[in-house]
C-alpha cells in the first residue's frame, strides 16, 4: 500500500510540474525569454517529508521555505536520506537541493540558519546584513541573498522601502561574506493575477536603475517574484525565479 501511494505521490507531481513548466514557458514565450532563464523554486512548507523527497526524485533542486527551524529539520532528514543512499552505492541518488530561505529572517536565527541554506530571499536590514556577514566569515562561506522589497507598501508585509534600497546595497556592497544578487517582492494578494503586474513592473525599475547605476557587480541578476497564483505575470515582468507550492503540490496529499 505504501508503494502503491509513494507512486501515486510521484505521478501526481510529475504531473503538475509539467503543467507549471509548460505555463512558465509560455510566459516566457510572450515575452521572448528563454524558459532556462527562470528558475523554478518548490516552497515546501505546506507538504509532508517524503513529499519532498519525491519532489527531488523529480528533478526539483531549488526548495523554499519560509521558517528556519522547519527548514533546518527538512533539511537535515534531506540529507541524512541522500547520505544514507549514497553509502550503500546506489548510482541514482540525486543530487544535493538547494535550500532558499523565502521567509522573514531574524538576527538571531542567523547562526543556525547558515550551514544549511544556499540562498535567503528576505535581507532587509543593514543589522541583519552585518548578522550574516559576520556569521558567514566565522563559517569560511559567502552566502548569495536578495534584499525583500516592499513594492506595495502594505504594512503587515516585511521589506524595504522602494526608496531604501540604492542606500542599503552601497552600506552592504563591501561586507564580506555576503554577496547581493537581486531583489524580492511579494506582491499583495488578489483573485487576478493581473493585479500584481504593476508591482512587478516596479521592482523590476528599481532592478534596472540599480544595474545601470552600477551599483553592484555583475552578480546582481536575480528578480524573485511571483507565486502560485501569479508567477505567469511576474515571469512577463523579468522574474529570473519564482517561488511556487500551492500549484506545485495540489492533489498530492
Amino acid at each position: 500500500m505504501v508503494g502503491n501511494m509513494e507512486v501515486s505521490v510521484r505521478r501526481k507531481l510529475s504531473d503538475n510540474l509539467k503543467r507549471i513548466r509548460e505555463r512558465m514557458a509560455a510566459a516566457c514565450e510572450r515575452r521572448g525569454r528563454r524558459p532556462e532563464e527562470v528558475r523554478l523554486v518548490a516552497v515546501t512548507k505546506t507538504v509532508e517529508v517524503d513529499v519532498v523527497r519525491s519532489a527531488i526524485e523529480a528533478g526539483l533542486l531549488d526548495l523554499g521555505e519560509s521558517r528556519v527551524q522547519e527548514l533546518i529539520r527538512r533539511a537535515g532528514m534531506i540529507r541524512e536520506h541522500l547520505n544514507r543512499r549514497r553509502s550503500m552505492e546506489r548510482t541514482d541518488a540525486p543530487a544535493d537541493p538547494r535550500w532558499h530561505m523565502v521567509g522573514h529572517l531574524q538576527r538571531n536565527k542567523v547562526r543556525m540558519l547558515l550551514p544549511w541554506v544556499e540562498y535567503i530571499h528576505s535581507l532587509d536590514s543593514l543589522r541583519l546584513a552585518v548578522e550574516i556577514s559576520e556569521e558567514a566569515v566565522r563559517i569560511n562561506r559567502v552566502i548569495p541573498v536578495l534584499m525583500e522589497v516592499n513594492v506595495s507598501g502594505e504594512k503587515s508585509k516585511f521589506g524595504l522601502a522602494v526608496g531604501a534600497v540604492p542606500h542599503l546595497a552601497e552600506n552592504i556592497r563591501t561586507l564580506p561574506g555576503i554577496r547581493i544578487i537581486g531583489l524580492m517582492t511579494m506582491a499583495p494578494y488578489s483573485e487576478n493575477p493581473e493585479d500584481a503586474r504593476p508591482h512587478f513592473a516596479r521592482l523590476r525599475e528599481v532592478f534596472e536603475d540599480m544595474r545601470a547605476e552600477r551599483i553592484l557587480g555583475p552578480e546582481f541578476r536575480e528578480l524573485s517574484m511571483g507565486m502560485s497564483g501569479d508567477f505567469e505575470v511576474a515571469i512577463e515582468e523579468g522574474a529570473t525565479m519564482v517561488r511556487v507550492g500551492t500549484a506545485l503540490f495540489e492533489g498530492v496529499q
